[in-house]
């Protein structure tokens, strides 16, 4: 397949997610907010969504990692419930998996609103679960009390950074989620260790051969042999911010959680735009630059989140800084529009690993 013709191809995250997740239909009949639209739908809290873990299509990924545990010779099965988004509580073994997972119409207004959902594969969403675990585990056993653990994975009570600058080509850690994510912090590094232990199937043995990360997974290796045999030492069943307590709308949710990725980017070279388009002197006004932008905008983001790993609410942040200043500086298209698409990919590429390395990486706990 030639260069140009794979870069046309259009790439559907949505589709793919809600083809992966399909609904299951509640014991209880459908959702009445379900037609509902967007904007209305926003005006809602939480909990008056009704939902529950049980009654959700999550519910069976639940049971796939207690199948893993159990497969793994461990007996604790952490406690899942719904909330606002993805974390497991320092309070008290859990996880907490985002509301949006248990209802495709809340899945679909995810994208819309971050441009992706995370979790919402198979693949994905069975990542995530294996990592919470592993922060389950933590708690529910105080491994982070434990001399060894700290000498392995560092002391838990440093201070988490608000971002890190990762090593890619680091061999102390494990690759697990994206972007390094072991190295943000000793109690991640942990979580990600036991994620990769946990995969049915893992290889871990054979991959990390010659790593400084084997250590870090022979010794987890060894400390759930010894915790199969053990129950746990806070059995804590409170749920944080269960989505049946929290009165926050979903409005007021998103535009939390866009402000977590919104900071400063630096401005564009205009240079650049101008050798991408042409100034409307230079050429018949066909197309404005920024309604082509506009147009393939769902295909280059999800291409260019694809490539660079960066999630598609930063890819569509520097995207619409792109269309923004187009429309600025009145740039057109004048050459066709597959050479140009090409173009503007890699470009948008680049802008997003600038916009990226402008700052660390954030921290999500």
């Amino acid at each position: 397949m030639s260069p140009t013709l794979w870069f046309a191809l259009p790439w559907n995250e949505s589709a793919a997610i809600l083809e992966t997740m399909p609904l299951q239909k509640s014991k209880r009949g459908p959702a009445w907010w379900a037609r509902l639209k967007d904007e209305k739908l926003l005006d809602l809290r939480f909990c008056d969504l009704g939902l529950t873990l049980d009654d959700s299509p999550v519910a069976t990924r639940v049971r796939e990692l207690y199948e893993e545990l159990k497969a793994r010779g461990l007996q604790y099965r952490p406690p899942c419930w719904l909330s606002s988004d993805w974390f497991s509580p320092t309070e008290g073994p859990g996880i907490a998996i985002p509301f949006y997972l248990a209802h495709s119409r809340l899945m679909r207004l995810e994208d819309r609103q971050m441009f992706s959902v995370e979790g919402g594969t198979k693949t994905w969403c069975m990542q995530l679960l294996r990592h919470e675990a592993g922060h389950a585990y933590e708690t529910a056993y105080r491994l982070t009390r434990r001399p060894r653990w700290r000498k392995t994975f560092g002391s838990a009570s440093r201070p988490y950074p608000e971002y890190y600058r990762p090593k890619p080509f680091s061999k102390s850690y494990v690759l697990h989620l994206d972007w390094w994510y072991a190295q943000s912090h000793p109690t991640e590094d942990f979580a990600e260790t036991f994620a990769v232990w946990l995969k049915p199937g893992s290889t871990w043995r054979k991959d990390y051969q010659g790593w400084r990360a084997f250590k870090k997974l022979v010794y987890v290796d060894e400390l759930m042999t010894e915790l199969s045999r053990k129950a746990p030492l806070c059995t804590d069943k409170s749920r944080m911010d269960d989505i049946r307590d929290l009165e926050m709308t979903l409005r007021e949710h998103y535009a939390e959680k866009k402000s977590r990725y919104e900071t400063d980017y630096p401005e564009f070279y205009d240079r650049d735009l101008r050798k991408l388009f042409s100034a409307p002197g230079e050429c018949p006004r066909r197309t404005s630059a920024a309604a082509f932008l506009r147009k393939v905008w769902p295909q280059l983001r999800g291409l260019v989140s694809q490539w660079t790993g960066e999630s598609p609410y930063t890819v569509n942040l520097v995207l619409k800084d792109m269309v923004v200043r187009c429309r600025e500086l009145d740039l057109w298209v004048d050459r066709p529009e597959n050479e140009i698409y090409v173009e503007a990919a890699i470009m948008l590429t680049m802008q997003t690993m600038n916009y990226v390395h402008s700052s660390d990486h954030r921290v999500v706990v």
